[in-house]
């Protein structure tokens, strides 16, 4: 039985997405992990519904995110029918297509026989008849990059999505698609990118400033460099922990003393702010401004909550600015 909704939204900060009308929450939920053939779906029912109780109106899937691939999509929708898409207008649900989905030349990349024929599937797996945004996951070296945006400007005149965006693109791969979209008129909103405090690079390569000052939003997914951002390794790796339990997305290799090391000195601050570790991560993502909504995943809907209590103290001052960067800064 979910809340009302009067007190669902006085517990979420919502952001104009770019140059847009819409709005998206300061947290949105992605299902790349926890929602699989492999999981509880009593234990993914109860994460939306807790994630929707308490503002959280974005859910972030794709194709492929399972295991098995299509599978999150699929349990999406199955929590759909099961109550939540009774408030389908009040929800932005966006998927995405670009990586390797079946067996073929037309099960990847960005050709528009892929993206459509992704997104009819999609949407049926969601039993949806469309969604809000509807990305390019990954830029494609060998398709025209107009063929993938004129392909994204048609789902949109189809009705299929509200807007686009793209994943994974740098600041000259965005530049370049924004300047297609805009000769097409086409809803150009968002671009998706990795980014927290131990990985930079939409700093480095231009693109949040490029975002900021062309009406573009930027949605951030792993903020929490896959858990290492934390109190789970303040004493090392547990065995429990996803290093050891699945190596896909991060190694033992990389939890070094030299980041351990960063990693005790930050949640050290984060104690002194009344954080945790996670929470200030999560608000230094959205410190100034620049950034629309942070994507967090859960395994449990406990998880959620900490994560949007970060919205207690989400100001820094100059100085703890300063000290996070010379801690970022030790070798």
């Amino acid at each position: 039985m979910y809340i009302a909704k009067e007190t669902r939204y006085d517990k979420m900060q919502y952001n104009r997405c770019g140059a847009s009308g819409l709005l998206l929450p300061a947290v949105s939920l992605g299902l790349w992990h926890n929602f699989g053939s492999n999981g509880s779906f009593t234990n993914m029912a109860e994460i939306c519904q807790t994630a929707f109780d308490h503002g959280i109106t974005h859910f972030d899937l794709a194709n492929n995110y399972g295991p098995e691939p299509g599978a999150a999509e699929e349990n999406f929708g199955r929590i759909l029918r099961k109550g939540l898409g009774a408030y389908r207008d009040e929800l932005v649900i966006s998927t995405k297509a670009g990586y390797d989905m079946w067996p073929g030349p037309y099960g990847d990349w960005g050709s528009k026989k892929y993206l459509v024929a992704s997104l009819d599937q999609s949407l049926k797996r969601m039993g949806i008849s469309y969604v809000d945004i509807y990305y390019h996951h990954r830029p494609d070296p060998m398709t025209p990059l107009e063929e993938t945006a004129r392909a994204l400007d048609g789902i949109v005149r189809s009705g299929k999505a509200l807007y686009v965006g793209v994943s994974n693109y740098n600041k000259e791969q965005t530049e370049a698609v924004a300047g297609l979209f805009r000769e097409m008129g086409t809803p150009f909103i968002i671009n998706q990118r990795n980014y927290s405090m131990f990985v930079r690079d939409i700093e480095s390569d231009g693109l949040k400033d490029y975002a900021a000052g062309h009406g573009i939003g930027i949605i951030t997914f792993c903020p929490l460099a896959q858990g290492l951002l934390t109190d789970r390794y303040l004493q090392g790796i547990p065995m429990d922990s996803r290093i050891k339990t699945d190596g896909r997305f991060l190694q033992e290799s990389a939890v070094s003393e030299e980041v351990l090391c960063k990693i005790r000195a930050l949640n050290e601050l984060a104690k002194e702010r009344g954080q945790s570790l996670a929470q200030m991560a999560l608000a230094w993502i959205l410190r100034d401004g620049d950034i629309t909504s942070v994507l967090v995943g859960a395994s449990r809907a406990s998880q959620v909550l900490d994560n949007i209590g970060m919205l207690g103290n989400m100001q820094f001052g100059e100085e703890e600015r300063a000290r996070i960067e010379r801690i970022l800064a030790q070798p």
